[in-house]
């Protein structure tokens, strides 16, 4: 693929966008919503196979040449990002046009605005642009919050509002200090400049410190449940893909590039990482709502994904990677599953929802294999994103790092009994008990209003039900396929790592 091509990525659903102000038939909506993801998956997909051959391509929009140019920057590992969050992309957006939300006015162009600026974060080779795709993200983010989810997003969205204006705000300010110290912050001229220089490092630090927040580590992680279920279900599996998974890919993107030595302040980040997996996994436990119970595991998994940068080894960002991917794809299938039952019943309370596996068997049986997958077990990708990570501080263990090693074992062993213990209570809820005598059917005239007499011919739709469907069928089919996923991953982690490589893409050097 002609590295001239990389804008495309963010051109194509901005352009989708732009029709979508001007065109507002429902069909053309359709077409353009399932089309933007699925051309930038293709892509995506085109980009990994060009990887095999050439492991980095760097594109100067506008022609400028070296530092002063906007670069777009692809290797297998961003190519991997376009592919995932574009599959997520399409499932969710398939969920939005099922349950009717594609019909609010804007709210296509909102989610091809937050596609777009998804696919600039991850390509972007420049640490202010990166600030510039995130603020393209967020613009029509706090519209989506507005547009969909019940009456607590009036609060919610004040509150997912002033937490990123504030790290945006933090993530401005280091991305200042970056150039004040540096000179620069084109990534490719900072290879290696934060584990060299003390203030450069502490520059980044404050870029790192925003990110995190955006992401969920703890303890700056409290806004995400409570912020994400106020929205619908749908716009969270896309909150849940794009804006936490970007987070994480930059602070990935960043260590690798700038500390290539070594974190300074490792002892740091491998202790908030250890409490991250532990807080999450039991604050599920407390949920009263199903997809609260789900925002508490995505703080978890923030921690499990984050824990192969702690570690910093070959094996531990493949499994850092490889567990970004299964969270991804299964936080989707669990979302998007939820937010059918949520819909035809009308409610995501623990305490307003029994008996379902008796109604509806076959989403019950999508349910627990999610949450198989979140806990570890088989035949999900869950399985091998935690014996990755187990297997990378088992390494870390016998190779010097005893503490940390032996501490994440720990971490990832009490935090997996966690989870199977806080979600076994969100299963026996939902799945068992009496069977429902009412539900709350949806009014277009007045919305979810009170609890009326439940027919018996109402059940869980399987159209409304086939976006989560198919995410869980590719977290089976990575599961069964690993050794074709494996190799890809683990390039891809070879690609990061491989500083060299990108530099010279990037300024020739």
């Amino acid at each position: 693929m002609p590295p001239s091509l990389l804008p495309l990525f963010v051109v194509v659903p901005l352009l989708g966008a732009a029709v979508l102000l001007l065109v507002r038939r429902r069909a053309v909506q359709t077409v353009i919503l399932i089309g933007a993801p699925v051309a930038v998956g293709l892509g995506g997909l085109g980009l990994l196979i060009h990887h095999h051959t050439e492991p980095v391509i760097s594109h100067a929009v506008g022609g400028f040449s070296d530092v002063l140019a906007i670069p777009f920057v692809s290797d297998s590992l961003s190519a991997v990002m376009l592919l995932v969050t574009a599959v997520s992309t399409l499932a969710a957006s398939a969920f939005l046009i099922l349950t009717g939300e594609s019909r609010y006015r804007f709210l296509p162009s909102l989610v091809l605005l937050l596609s777009a600026g998804v696919n600039g974060a991850l390509l972007t080779g420049d640490l202010f642009n990166l600030f510039v795709w995130v603020e393209v993200m967020l613009m029509p983010s706090y519209a989506l919050i507005a547009v969909t989810g019940g009456w607590r997003r009036l609060g919610i969205g004040r509150l997912f509002v002033l937490v990123n204006l504030l790290t945006s705000t933090i993530l401005l300010i280091g991305v200042g200090f970056v150039y004040g110290t540096a000179g620069t912050v084109n990534l490719a001229s900072l290879a290696g400049v934060g584990s060299d220089d003390p203030a450069t490092a502490a520059a980044l630090a404050v870029v790192l410190l925003a990110l995190a927040v955006k992401a969920g580590m703890v303890p700056v992680h409290s806004w995400l449940p409570r912020a994400y279920p106020g929205t619908s279900a749908g716009v969270m599996a896309l909150f849940s893909a794009l804006h936490t998974k970007v987070a994480l890919y930059a602070m990935y993107r960043i260590v690798a590039v700038a500390f290539s030595d070594g974190l300074p302040f490792l002892v740091v980040l491998a202790a908030l990482v250890l409490v991250t997996i532990l807080v999450g996994a039991f604050s599920t436990a407390g949920a009263t709502r199903v997809r609260t119970a789900m925002g508490h595991q995505m703080v978890s998994g923030v921690g499990h994904i984050l824990l192969g940068l702690a570690l910093f080894t070959q094996l531990s960002v493949t499994a850092g990677i490889l567990y970004l991917v299964h969270h991804v794809v299964t936080m989707s299938a669990l979302l998007l599953t939820t937010g059918a039952i949520e819909h035809t019943y009308g409610s995501g309370r623990l305490d307003h929802l029994s008996g379902l596996a008796r109604r509806d068997p076959w989403v019950i049986a999508i349910l627990a294999l999610g949450l198989f997958s979140l806990v570890g077990l088989p035949p999900t990708s869950g399985l091998w994103g935690k014996v990755g990570l187990l297997g990378a501080s088992a390494e870390q263990a016998t190779s010097g790092g005893v503490v940390l090693g032996w501490a994440a074992i720990l971490a990832v062993i009490i935090a997996s009994v966690g989870s199977l213990l806080g979600l076994q209570r969100v299963w026996r809820g939902m799945a068992w008990g009496e069977d429902m005598t009412t539900y709350r059917p949806d009014d277009p005239r007045t919305g979810r209003g009170a609890p009326v007499p439940l027919p018996d011919d109402v059940r869980v739709r399987w159209s409304l039900a086939m976006p989560g469907a198919a995410m869980l069928m590719l977290s089976l089919a990575m599961f069964v396929g690993i050794g074709a996923v494996l190799p890809t991953i683990d390039t891809a982690a070879t690609d990061l790592l491989n500083v060299d490589a990108y530099v010279e893409a990037v300024i020739g050097q």
